[in-house]
């Protein structure tokens, strides 16, 4: 008995100094490439990218809007300039990739009412603008951190870049309002939601999120996006001149 005690309490020691780093790994802290994307169209036509390993950039938050700002409606921003500026946060993507990217959010987004400048914003959070790295892999087709709750739990996985993009606008369109959807249902978790929620981004912090924060991160990216476009009207008209 008296060998048995030493014995336990050195094996306590050991398993509290190994935890750490086994626990570390599970939650996704150490990036690794992640497999790659595919865009899977209605043409037979696959495009694959493949995002490094890097740690995502750091969003500084800003006010909130003195007016809510609303998740449905119409974006503003054209597939052009959103392109550009997620080609300008990170330049390893792909131009084909990203270009059919957008393609879809703001096809999907126009199809349930929702403004593709929140969604699009929002992915850019979720997803680090497309450099990933935490639980949920590029190879999954889940752009928004749906069901990605903790290990053991990365998330939910799509078919395809499309599938996955119209699943994360069905779950905001969830948020947004208690009408029904308008194409059939591909979210699987869309259940789950109280309807009508949270129909601005304000309300997505705390309910889509547990980050207090959540929606003055989306707004700070929304802002940065509304000043690249300025400057890019900007140097249009300095060019024409």
């Amino acid at each position: 008995m008296r060998f048995l005690v030493p014995l336990l309490l050195c094996c306590s020691i050991l398993e509290l100094y190994s935890w750490p780093r086994s626990r570390k790994k599970e939650t996704g802290e150490i990036f690794g490439t992640p497999a790659a994307a595919e865009i899977h169209r209605e043409e037979p036509a696959v495009v694959e990218a493949v995002f490094p390993p890097e740690t995502p950039p750091v969003i500084i938050i800003g006010e909130l809007p003195r007016s809510p700002r609303l998740i449905r409606g119409r974006g503003e921003l054209e597939a052009e300039l959103l392109v550009s500026f997620l080609l300008n946060e990170n330049k390893f993507a792909g131009r084909e990739f990203i270009e059919q990217l957008v393609d879809f959010y703001i096809r999907e987004a126009a199809a349930e009412g929702i403004n593709h400048d929140v969604a699009f914003a929002q992915m850019c959070l979720e997803t680090g603008f497309l450099r990933f790295g935490g639980l949920v892999k590029a190879g999954m087709n889940n752009f928004c951190g749906l069901g990605s709750i903790g290990p053991g739990q990365p998330g939910e996985q799509f078919p395809s870049v499309q599938i996955g993009i119209r699943a994360h606008i069905q779950h905001l369109q969830a948020y947004a309002t208690d009408l029904p959807l308008r194409g059939d249902l591909v979210d699987p978790r869309y259940r789950f939601v109280r309807r009508g929620s949270a129909p601005v981004i304000q309300a997505l912090a705390g309910s889509w999120a547990a980050d207090r924060q959540y929606a003055g991160k989306i707004e700070a990216i929304l802002q940065r996006l509304y000043r690249y476009k300025e400057l890019s009207l900007k140097g249009s008209a300095a060019g024409s001149s």
